[in-house]
């Protein structure tokens, strides 16, 4: 909020520490914002000052309920939720996207787990949101360390282990059932056979449906091959999360 004051925000190159970016922050260079997060609460008291400057934005917000081994300082399950539905009655569902991913596959989160889990948020969420993300988790190098050290028999993410097609069905017809779009994030696999087709997590058709602008529907050229999304400049800043989740590609150490 200092940045959105002071109209502007610096960012550092998380691969180059000495490449910084000014990036400006008044209304009039923002198409619309984005947050990412696991708990929007410490925002949500400054969302109508956001509103008189002008800014559009909306929400994705991950709701995974992992066991504390993979997610030692999330807030509880009954605090997210809670705090999900008052954010989507504040700003409307459809700015408050649900993210479950990534998926992790393990002795504490086997298929069975994620059938049962996505089943009771998708019931826990219906009518709070219009859309879900999902994705398998994704191999970066730290934090595939990280999850083969705790000894939980994780299981590197493919379509082909097991049980997962049965998933992926699964999840999709949940989704439909609650009246949720679904869509993946940023996946090798094209999972559209299981009625979940690639998305765009900043996406130009779902900002036009929202707030009635067009934005370029360039892809960013930034970002991985396998991601959809259109160009946008990413502020946040790695290694700053105090969440600790052991999967999280920005997280180098604990903290």
């Amino acid at each position: 909020m200092e940045s959105v004051r002071a109209g502007f925000c610096c960012i550092t190159n998380p691969f180059n520490s000495r490449q910084t970016t000014r990036v400006s922050l008044t209304a009039e260079d923002v198409d619309v914002i984005v947050f990412w997060t696991k708990n929007p609460e410490p925002i949500m008291k400054h969302l109508d000052e956001l509103d008189s400057i002008g800014y559009r934005f909306y929400f994705q917000f991950t709701v995974n309920d992992y066991p504390l081994e993979l997610e030692p300082h999330v807030p509880s399950l009954n605090y997210r939720l809670d705090t999900f539905i008052k954010l989507s009655d504040r700003i409307g569902s459809d700015r408050v996207i649900w993210r479950y991913d990534p998926i992790v596959i393990s002795r504490l989160t086997p298929v069975e787990y994620h059938l049962e889990h996505f089943h009771k948020l998708s019931q826990s969420l219906e009518c709070y949101t219009k859309r879900v993300i999902i994705s398998l988790v994704d191999e970066y190098r730290q934090a595939s360390k990280r999850l083969n050290s705790l000894d939980i028999g994780y299981l590197e993410a493919s379509i082909d282990n097991p049980g997962m097609e049965d998933l992926l069905c699964s999840i999709s017809q949940n989704a439909r059932d609650t009246g949720m779009e679904i869509y993946s994030c940023a996946e090798p696999w094209d999972l559209s056979a299981y009625g979940i087709p690639p998305g765009k997590c900043i996406d130009d058709t779902y900002i036009q449906s929202v707030f009635g602008i067009n934005v370029s529907p360039e892809k960013d050229k930034y970002q991985r091959s396998e991601c959809g999304c259109i160009k946008s400049k990413d502020i946040g800043t790695y290694n700053t999360c105090k969440h600790n989740c052991q999967y999280c590609y920005a997280t180098r150490k604990k903290t």
